[in-house]
């Protein structure tokens, strides 16, 4: 497989597509500060992806997209609609902070409190930004190894997208962005179905996926300056499973089946005058889960339900040249319920304050934040980030976060939880160096987290004293310890005659450090090397091509390191054909020379397959 990095590493020498890193200044990005701002007005390591890279990359799945970003790693249990966890810089996935619209969207009701990537498709998205560092000050809990924010909707007009493809998969969305009076409104919509293949590795049975997906934003304009808005998501799934059937209880097929039903929403007013900026949200998120086993009866064999309601203010306050206060402060109230657990709740509440300064070639920012939790008592978090144009195309950045993640309600105050419980915190440093102007960029930046007081399952066979008295079962505890450190080198370079080549690459080295046999070790499924080269090119003003091949290294499932992950390679090739400027034809083969490999032990991945669609915009 080395020969795959040696060729991506030449690819780096010479950049990446424009599309996967925006050339500071053009982009805007709300994760920094929690309001609009330039990425040239940050120290921090934001990156955003729009609309045209979504239809670049083409399809439902969100994890091509993402695996553009660097220091970024996936992990899926199964085909589309399984559980998909995103890790950024080495992190777990339920430590990333998912926004949808503006809306946290984890789920209070699953054991770790993450986000499921496999309920979230590509088509009736407009924004993508990922934040890949520590960043409580701004974004309180949860932002501990990162910040993702998707915004739904899509171009001025009416649009629709259809497409057909492997394992008879059909992926349609439709959607219209348009005003009415002082209102702008936008409503999208998806269907997603495929029959799927096993979910474990070696089985027969296709475990298939479907998912019906709404959106919609209204703003209405009430005054000059002041506007009300509105927004909602609407997610229905269902996904076929494998499970670990008796005698061997090992992953085999199985009838098991997951639905999922998600809806979120807010609403508020934002006021925009010469020298303040004052936004007012309230907001809901509500997550239900249920768990089929025809093997068990027709009944759910398990359900939860997890609810997050939050009121928001956040602000920025231009007070001098140069110089800007953000500010905000929220209250989120937390339900969860399961099949087995009656309801319980909790609470949180935090405010911050983060200095800005702009002046020429030099951007400084400093915040603070305290929260105070119902149940653990109370946090700080503090965040610094600078940046400085040294020349027209020598620019350094550095940023300092800290983060923090609150016990979930599963691990407070289910049949395994333990009121005691203390967040996770978190340490993040980085420093990189951007070189180059619109024509050839690169980018190299070094970054480290040291992550202490994790939460961890805790194992009570055999024990009835200290923390396993009264939990037979076992019990939660902060137990953990890691570090994870490396260098993430991204570029991209216009060869000419429509020509773009780049690559994004990231050297992890993501370790155990908790007491124990353990310690040194490799934190699971964390690769040390991975690597994604790109290529696009414009044969034609209307027809293009494109490849992407993504290369990882080695990893292991468990924390012992006993059982290896191999690492793969797999390439995309792609192609569209615009039709006038109003339809565009297009198509893929995806995993182009059938690579077999797991990103899950004993889960199976998608062979070689090719699809082909349409998309209209008028």
């Amino acid at each position: 497989m080395f020969k795959y990095f040696y060729s991506g590493l030449i690819v780096l020498a010479v950049g990446w597509p424009a599309s996967a890193q925006p050339i500071p200044g053009r982009e805007i990005t709300v994760l920094a500060s929690g309001r609009n701002e330039s990425l040239a007005a940050t120290g921090e390591s934001v990156i955003v992806f729009t609309r045209d890279d979504m239809d670049r990359v083409q399809g439902a799945d969100l994890t091509r997209l993402l695996e553009r970003a660097p220091g970024v790693s996936l992990s899926r249990n199964g085909g589309p609609g399984n559980f998909t966890a995103l890790r950024v810089r080495g992190a777990e996935g339920e430590q990333l902070l998912v926004l949808i619209d503006g809306v946290r969207v984890a789920d209070p009701g699953s054991p770790g409190g993450g986000f499921d990537f496999g309920n979230l498709l590509m088509g009736n998205l407009a924004k993508l930004e990922l934040l890949r560092g520590s960043n409580s000050t701004i974004w309180g809990s949860q932002a501990l190894g990162g910040v993702l924010a998707a915004t739904t909707g899509g171009d001025r007009g009416l649009s629709a997208s259809v497409e057909y493809g492997a394992y008879d998969t059909v992926y349609g969305t439709t959607g219209a962005s348009f005003d009415l009076g002082p209102a702008a409104i936008d409503v999208h919509a998806g269907r997603f179905e495929s029959d799927g293949f096993s979910t474990a590795a070696g089985g027969a049975e296709p475990d298939g996926f479907r998912q019906t997906e709404m959106a919609g934003r209204v703003r209405i304009a009430l005054v000059r300056g002041l506007s009300a808005f509105a927004t909602g998501r609407y997610a229905d799934g269902r996904a076929e499973i494998d499970g670990v059937p008796a005698p061997r209880f090992v992953l085999a097929d199985t009838a098991e089946r997951q639905d999922t039903r998600q809806r979120s929403g807010a609403a508020g007013l934002d006021f925009s005058g010469e020298t303040l900026d004052l936004q007012a949200t309230v907001s809901l998120a509500d997550t239900e889960r249920a768990n089929f086993d025809p093997a068990l009866g027709a009944g759910a064999a398990f359900a939860t339900d997890g609810t997050s309601e939050r009121a928001e203010l956040r602000g920025r306050w231009r007070f001098a040249e140069g110089l800007a206060l953000d500010f905000g402060g929220e209250h989120e109230w937390l339900r969860f319920s399961t099949l087995f657990d009656p309801v319980r709740r909790t609470a949180i509440t935090g405010a911050y304050a983060q200095l800005d300064y702009d002046g020429g070639p030099l951007h400084l920012a400093a915040g603070l934040r305290r929260d105070e939790h119902r149940d653990f008592g109370g946090e700080w978090s503090f965040g610094a980030d600078a940046a400085y144009d040294i020349a027209e195309s020598v620019r350094v950045t550095a940023s300092y976060g800290e983060g923090f993640k609150a016990p979930t309600l599963f691990q407070l105050h289910s049949d395994f939880g333990n009121a005691a419980l203390q967040p996770e915190r978190s340490s993040s440093y980085d420093a990189g160096v951007e070189l180059g102007d619109g024509g050839a960029r690169l980018k190299l930046t070094a970054f480290r987290r040291d992550t202490e007081a994790m939460i961890g399952f805790v194992s009570c066979f055999g024990l009835s004293a200290g923390i396993c008295a009264g939990r037979p079962f076992g019990t939660y505890d902060n137990v953990g310890r890691a570090r994870a450190q490396g260098l993430e080198l991204a570029g991209r370079v216009e060869v000419g005659r429509g020509l773009a080549l780049g690559a994004a690459y990231t050297l992890l080295d993501a370790e155990e450090r908790t007491p124990g046999a353990n310690r040194g070790n490799d934190l699971s499924r964390r690769p040390k090397h991975a690597l994604t080269a790109t290529a696009d090119w414009n044969a034609t003003e209307a027809l293009s091509f494109g490849a992407d091949l993504r290369v990882v290294s080695g990893s292991f499932e468990d924390a012992a390191n006993q059982v290896p992950l191999h690492g793969y390679q797999v390439l995309t090739l792609r192609g569209e054909w615009e039709l006038g400027q109003r339809v565009t034809l297009f198509g893929r083969v995806e995993n182009a020379w059938d690579e077999i490999y797991q990103t899950a032990a004993g889960y199976a991945t998608p062979g070689r397959g090719a699809y082909a669609g349409a998309r209209a915009r008028f």
